[in-house]
């Protein structure tokens, strides 16, 4: 097939369109008149509308198929290649469609012949019509300038189709009604609070006027002073009230701005209009295709860098509109409820004007999350369904603490969620009273309650919670959120700024903990069977060894005068420490060769993450300085079983025996050692295994910041030696959990869960 890929071409193909919209031809001639205009341009052998009527894709015309097939043809949702462009809202380009798995076959349709296909969705706000397809009887893949073309027409149709072009089509794309009772959905809880109050809809884009451009000199400017706007508008929030954007919030909007000031982004814009579409239509087309192909990938920085794009087209669609969204009046327990949200965006909303926000999709790593949690704004995500399911007004409770939303709940629900917060606030209040008490047992047994921290924002959270240091702080984050390697004068900057603001109290900065679900735009990275357990973490710095050492110089330099603490991520063999601390020894002797202040004092540790490493720990002694235990990849580890596969994620327990056993024994080599052991990770802010830690001899826990109330205020009434009995005792029985009996023993006697 040829398709005119120059911009001439494309401007045939829009007039011909425009032609075909402008006749008084009944609905059904239109079509065919469309779908034969098709064919012919691009040198296809088939062309098909598949309208969608409830359940079903509908052939509604066609070029090259059976005429009679016609209103004869109906695939079930989700079925053939045409269900699966609908069902994905994403184009699918294949040179043998016949021996494709989720192909269908309808003798009716004559489609034996037809080799190649390609088909994409009839969509317009986030609602699908239908498929648009092309065939061919040669196998081949179509060339990305076949499909955008294909894409403008279905763009276009799907405007005709909305707008009542085609006469009443009624039954199209079909909705069961929105129920009005009440209704539970279960998320992921990605910002921790509780929030009642009302549903307001995220509208991230305006609705599409006109379609092919009248004048495109003029066209042209008016999306040039929409990028415009929309850059002003983003720098001006920069530079705007530092107390509103700032931490966590300040580094995400840094990058999103660098994202809006991209020149690819603006020339793909500009081939749109010059090809003949409207300011708004070329918005639009690329906001379907960064739609596309964020719904075809898993990698979860690509998704992120997609969406934040998606953002902006949102907001430049809005710009040519001459609307903002986030102005509109709001009540006063406003909601927000989107599919998505990107920072900007949730920015724009602020802290202020938003109780919660929930949203149908979402990730626990994206910017809007992080930008949540800093703005204190509850935050549960991946409601499936969501948005089909709420209406603009609805009452909604969320629960950010344990991932739940409640449609218009009833009034004894709404009661019972006002004593929850009532009761957060009272715990909130008494974790304040205790936060300068010391962390010391009834029994005597002084414990140590530290921090887990990625931005320089978390470290303030010492102060609030009464912590004794930062335990782990994850240095990922600045590498992750920027486009390039940053400078080593802004990593020193951010480590010496999380030193200030920690004052005398420790900080253990993990070296990169990189690969996996963690990727960098700058590093190479192959897609990977099994990342958790591939090249990630110490195996990337050491294969890699001049970025682990530009890191390792960076904190070197930020120490300087001040106690240094490093440690090194998914460490497997002794051999790998020793490794990585000959580059640390040897970036400090770089410095002193320079003349630069070394620190004060210099402590290497090791993470225990890898089974491998924890029997390996008596060959530590005299080699590492401290040890931390990496609960979260450890057990995943131990039991073999991913975390982040919810089939089996939940399936073992940290509270087993077996794993018990195995953290007792690690604890013991340690203490024989003369290693400093800390357990580090989410299950060491949970009161209840925190006594089992204790009861095993750990006395450093790092955690959460909102784990350090809970955890501080059990200790307080904990027996330590009495726990250590009990535990002992349940571990002699092979039990998958000890959870139950351990609940009861502390109940028993008084501990406070």
């Amino acid at each position: 097939m040829v398709v005119p890929s120059n911009i001439g071409g494309s401007r045939v193909l829009l007039r011909k369109l425009r032609e075909i919209m402008g006749t008084d031809d009944e609905a059904q001639t239109r079509l065919d008149r469309l779908v034969a205009m098709v064919a012919s341009t691009m040198v296809a052998d088939v062309c098909s509308i598949y309208l969608t009527r409830g359940a079903f894709h509908e052939l509604f015309a066609t070029q090259g198929l059976k005429h009679e097939a016609v209103h004869r043809t109906r695939l079930k949702t989700g079925e053939g290649l045409v269900g699966l462009v609908a069902e994905t809202a994403s184009p699918l380009n294949i040179a043998d469609a016949q021996h494709h798995e989720r192909f269908a076959y309808r003798p009716e349709t004559g489609e034996e012949p037809f080799n190649a296909f390609l088909g994409v969705p009839i969509v317009r706000s986030e609602r699908t019509f239908g498929v648009l397809v092309v065939q061919n009887r040669a196998q081949r893949v179509y060339g990305e300038d076949e499909v955008e073309a294909l894409q403008t027409v279905a763009m276009v149709l799907a405007e005709m189709v909305a707008s009542g072009a085609f006469g009443d089509l009624s039954g199209l794309a079909d909705v069961e009604a929105r129920a009005s009772r009440p209704e539970l959905l279960q998320g992921r809880a990605f910002s921790d609070g509780i929030a009642i109050g009302t549903v307001v809809l995220h509208e991230p884009h305006a609705p599409l006027g006109r379609v092919i451009a009248d004048d495109p000199v003029r066209e042209e400017a008016r999306l040039d002073a929409a990028l415009g706007s929309v850059r002003g508008a983003l720098v001006e929030m920069l530079e705007g009230d530092p107390g509103r954007i700032s931490g966590a919030s300040r580094e995400v909007l840094e990058t999103f701005t660098m994202l809006a000031a991209d020149p690819s982004w603006e020339l793909k814009l500009k081939h749109g209009v010059r090809a003949g579409l409207s300011a708004d239509a070329a918005v639009e087309r690329v906001r379907g295709e960064h739609r596309a192909k964020f719904n075809a990938t898993r990698d979860p920085y690509l998704r992120e860098r997609l969406h934040d794009l998606e953002d902006l087209d949102n907001r430049l669609l809005r710009a040519l509109a001459g609307v903002d969204a986030a102005a509109r009046p709001m009540p006063e327990d406003a909601i927000l409820v989107a599919r998505e949200l990107g920072p900007a965006e949730l920015l724009d909303y602020g802290a202020e004007r938003l109780k919660g926000v929930a949203l149908e999709e979402g990730a626990n790593t994206a910017h809007a999350v992080i930008v949540a949690r800093a703005l204190g704004i509850p935050m549960v995500g991946s409601l499936h369904g969501l948005l089909s399911r709420v209406e603009d007004g609805d009452a909604l409770v969320l629960d950010g603490e344990r991932g739940e939303v409640r449609l218009r709940p009833e009034p004894q629900i709404i009661s019972a969620y006002q004593q929850r917060v009532t009761l957060r606030s009272a715990r909130a209040a008494e974790f304040a009273r205790l936060k300068d008490i010391p962390p010391v047992t009834a029994d005597g047994e002084r414990m140590t309650l530290l921090l887990n921290a990625g931005l320089a924002l978390d470290v303030h959270h010492l102060d609030e919670v009464g912590a004794e240091g930062i335990g782990l702080f994850r240095t990922e984050f600045q590498f992750m959120v920027s486009e390039t390697l940053p400078r080593l004068e802004s990593q020193t900057m951010l480590y010496r700024d999380v030193l200030e603001a920690a004052g005398n109290r420790p900080v253990t900065f993990r070296t990169l903990d990189l690969g996996g679900d963690k990727v960098l735009p700058y590093v190479a990275a192959e897609r990977e069977e099994n990342p958790a357990l591939g090249w990630r973490a110490v195996r990337i710095g050491l294969d890699r060894p001049a970025l682990l050492r530009y890191q390792l110089r960076a904190l070197i330099n930020a120490a300087a005068g001040r106690r240094l603490r490093v440690m090194f991520p998914l460490v497997t063999t002794v051999a790998e420490f020793d490794a990585a601390r000959a580059l640390a020894d040897r970036e400090l002797e770089w410095g002193r060769a320079h003349g630069r202040k070394p620190p004060s004092l210099v402590e290497i540790g090791v993470m225990v993450e890898a089974p491998a490493l924890a029997w390996s720990i008596p060959d530590l002694k005299g080699r590492a300085d401290f040890l931390s235990i990496g609960t979260n990849d450890l057990m995943q580890y131990f039991f073999a079983a991913d975390r982040g596969n919810a089939r089996v994620s939940e399936r073992y327990d940290i509270l087993s025996a077996p794993a018990l056993r195995f953290l007792k024994r690690i604890r013991e080599d340690a203490d024989a050692a003369g290693l400093q052991v800390s357990i580090c990770g989410e299950a060491a802010g949970r009161p209840l295994e925190a006594i089992a830690f204790a009861a095993l001899g750990f006395r450093r826990l790092s955690m959460p910041a909102s784990g350090v109330g809970p955890v501080k205020r059990m200790i307080l009434s904990l027996d330590a030696r009495e726990a250590a009995t009990a535990v002992a005792r349940m571990m002699r029985y092979d039990m998958p959990t000890i959870r139950g009996e351990l609940t009861e023993f502390a109940a028993s006697r008084g501990y406070a869960l």
